[in-house]
């Protein structure tokens, strides 16, 4: 009970500071994630054992040219192609090996096309037709909660079949169909309360956001398995590091970003 307390606490600490700074302005919402892809990336960075300045420079420049001032939007698509590739490569390297090959060999490739590419994913997400709207990202994170809440109370009492033991035993079949679920109803309330998408836009972002935000938590079990630690760090109590918090919803940025492109085509 303490422990679901203090998870809850931090959780919506956590939820007020990102909301608060997605309603003020383009430049503070920017600065957010700057702060929390910087305290994401020393996390990683530390799980993988890699001492770089590069990587915090790396950052700063993908965040400025890619998203606050596009200097280019083909070079966004071939990063959203690069990035969705390597996450996909990321998800092989999780079902069908015992240990993720760029972890050891190519690091760097991971930093850009992995952590980096999230949160300019991330920051891309509520700029839709040259229009900033920050409900859009808020409905996003919403539907990634949703489905890490319903996963847990449903795989807590009802789960009983592991999803993948080896990769995180706590896992079940119960608990992912239960997020799902939970994401999907998340979808219809906010459709309700939005005007910008119609309900199926909402339902398919639902489905994206659950399936590889799911994906997303394995990718960073498996690195802490293979680091040999629990969490990736301590800054939220509850919850382990920032990027404990944030590895679905990176991770399933890019998929995001490039569904609504293509709604925003076909539209």
């Amino acid at each position: 009970m303490k422990e679901l307390i203090v998870r809850t606490i931090s959780g919506l600490l956590y939820a007020a500071i990102i909301i608060f700074s997605m309603y003020t302005s383009h430049e503070w919402f920017m600065v957010l994630f700057l702060i929390l892809g910087t305290i994401t990336l020393s996390e990683f960075l530390k799980l993988v054992h890699l001492r770089s300045y590069l990587a915090y420079a790396l950052l700063l420049a993908a965040l400025y040219f890619l998203s606050y001032e596009i200097f280019d939007d083909n070079a966004v698509y071939l990063y959203l192609i690069l990035a969705c590739f390597v996450n996909l490569f990321l998800l092989k390297d999780v079902l069908w090996t015992s240990k993720i090959p760029m972890f050891e060999k190519k690091k760097y490739i991971v930093v850009i096309f992995y952590v980096i590419s999230g949160f300019v994913f991330l920051t891309l997400i509520p700029f839709q037709q040259e229009e900033f709207l920050p409900r859009l990202i808020i409905g996003v994170f919403l539907l990634v909660w949703s489905n890490d809440s319903a996963a847990y109370m449903v795989g807590k009492n009802f789960g009983k079949r592991k999803l993948l033991e080896r990769i995180s035993p706590k896992k079940t079949v119960e608990g992912f169909l239960g997020g799902i679920g939970g994401s999907l109803l998340a979808a219809f309330i906010i459709f309700k309360f939005t005007e910008f998408y119609p309900l199926w836009v909402w339902l398919c972002l639902a489905l994206i956001a659950s399936v590889f935000g799911t994906i997303g938590d394995l990718i960073q079990s498996k690195f802490k398995r293979q680091a040999g630690v629990k969490d990736s760090g301590n800054l939220m109590p509850g919850h382990g590091g920032l990027y404990d918090r944030l590895d679905s919803i990176m991770y399933a940025s890019p998929f995001i970003y490039a569904f609504l492109l293509i709604v925003a085509y076909v539209s």
